[in-house]
């Protein structure tokens, strides 16, 4: 068992504040002018807080960048060939055993419109929809065995971040940051990329911290404008406002103090304000992305119209790693759940796919060349894939049965195929791999042991991946 935080890890800065009388933001101002101090200083020391930091064994990852693509990509169109599907393109779906919760045993099968071809000197075959991420498929392990347990979007997307489809638990880059932190003061360590455009609009389950302390929530970030919403006022301030607003914050903080003097969401909220007062003054020039070169920006696909608005993305989710965040969680461009393709599959899969193909295959490339890859796991992946019948005769409906995901670097083995799909890609049959299965081995690859990373929740040892429900493994197999 891993306990990260005591009552006593927290009773040398309230002992601080409780001398001193500081509040919240004046507390978050006060350590910024500490630390100019100690970077003027003959040595420049300024010991870190290292209460989040832990490791059960050697680490072969340090970071991990999560490509969500929000929707559910349909696997027999990009990574999953299935020749008998085509052959058995209209028969009716009937022989399929087992049933499903879409009743899609009463429509017609329907096989790809796309081609595929082998890639890469491993001879991976992938569609042509994605050209891209085939011509880095000797980096890539694919997965083709996924499987997870809820056809709809919310529990599945649930079960994708948190590794349970059961609201309220936290997700896989909450306990990342819980037990590893930062290796950037100035930076959190759990960050969340998304479409400007829909910057206010769902994806709060792609960051929830559940039953963890609350600065281990995910922190939105935008690659357009400002980073962050709401960090410096829209207009100047006269001299003195913010003064004024910190005496007032001061007073409000020691009120709530003195009536509870040991509850630890105290302190999530002392840290966020220091995250945030060092983010004012650091954050820009962090994620500005004005002094990479024009070859980096093109293998992102920012010289293109189509592919600009990920891409810059994807350059800043490399930039986070760069710089010590532990887990970047990135979503798809445009609407939400933008894979779903209930209808009209053969015009809406390719143009998700000339968006996102380039700049995803860009971003491994990118980190292979600076010696990142080896360290950083990039993860490829929906909440679940799509069903071999047709639904309306131009689409396909939700399939948690069986589906494909990819992952580069960190350890995992490139140019490699684990598991199987049945003959038509109904159902993950071979090398079974669940989400929990998943998470253990990339958390393993991060050097923590997935049974071992706990929190207590009223008296209860909750762990990352809920093993005693999921009976989660590591899988050997899919490591070099």
């Amino acid at each position: 068992m891993t306990r990260l935080y005591t009552e006593s890890s927290f009773s040398p800065r309230r002992d601080f504040l409780k001398s001193f009388g500081l509040g919240f933001g004046a507390m978050a101002f006060s350590s910024l002018l500490a630390e100019q101090r100690a970077s003027a200083s003959p040595t420049g020391e300024m010991p870190l807080d290292l209460s989040a930091r832990i490791s059960h064994f050697a680490p072969r990852a340090k970071s991990v960048i999560f490509l969500f693509q929000n929707g559910g990509a349909s696997q027999m169109d990009l990574f999953d060939p299935k020749p008998e599907l085509t052959k058995r393109h209209g028969q009716k779906a009937s022989d399929i055993r087992g049933g499903n919760a879409n009743g899609a045993s009463n429509d017609p099968l329907m096989g790809t419109a796309f081609k595929f071809r082998p890639f890469g000197q491993s001879g991976i075959e992938f569609s042509e929809l994605v050209p891209h991420l085939g011509s880095v498929v000797d980096d890539l392990c694919v997965i083709r065995s996924m499987y997870s347990n809820d056809p709809n979007h919310p529990g599945a997307t649930y079960m994708m971040c948190t590794g349970n489809n059961r609201p309220g638990r936290p997700t896989l880059g909450a306990w990342t940051a819980y037990a590893l932190g930062s290796e950037n003061r100035n930076l959190p360590g759990y960050v969340c990329l998304r479409d400007p455009g829909i910057f206010h609009s769902g994806g709060a389950m792609q960051i929830t911290n559940g039953f963890l302390p609350a600065q281990f929530r995910g922190t939105e970030l935008r690659s357009e404008g400002d980073p962050v919403l709401n960090l410096n006022p829209t207009t100047p301030r006269a001299a003195g406002i913010q003064d004024n607003n910190l005496a007032m914050l001061e007073k409000l903080n020691q009120l709530q103090r003195s009536k509870y003097p040991h509850d630890s969401v105290l302190e999530a909220r002392i840290q966020n304000y220091e995250l945030a007062a060092r983010m004012q003054l650091h954050a820009s020039q962090e994620l500005d992305l004005s002094n990479e070169t024009e070859g980096t920006q093109r293998l992102y696909g920012m010289d293109r119209p189509d592919t600009a608005t990920y891409g810059q993305r994807l350059l800043l989710a490399r930039r986070l790693v760069e710089r010590g965040v532990r887990f970047v969680m990135v979503l798809s461009p445009g609407p939400h759940n933008v894979w779903d393709h209930h209808g009209d599959i053969k015009n809406r899969l390719p143009a998700i796919c000339k968006q996102t193909d380039l700049p995803s295959a860009g971003l491994i490339a990118d980190l292979k060349q600076r010696g990142l890859l080896d360290e950083t796991l990039v993860v490829w992946t929906g909440e679940f894939g799509r069903l071999p019948t047709s639904q309306g005769g131009s689409g396909r409906d939700h399939s948690p049965h069986g589906f494909t995901l990819l992952v580069a670097g960190g350890g995992f083995k490139g140019g490699f195929v684990h598991g199987a799909t049945d003959e038509i890609g109904y159902k993950a049959v071979e090398g079974r791999v669940s989400v929990p299965d998943l998470f253990a081995t990339m958390l393993q690859q991060l050097g923590l042991d997935h049974e071992r990373l706990t929190y207590d929740v009223h008296g209860i040892e909750e762990n990352v991946t809920d093993s005693k429900v999921n009976h989660a493994r590591v899988v050997p197999n899919l490591l070099a």
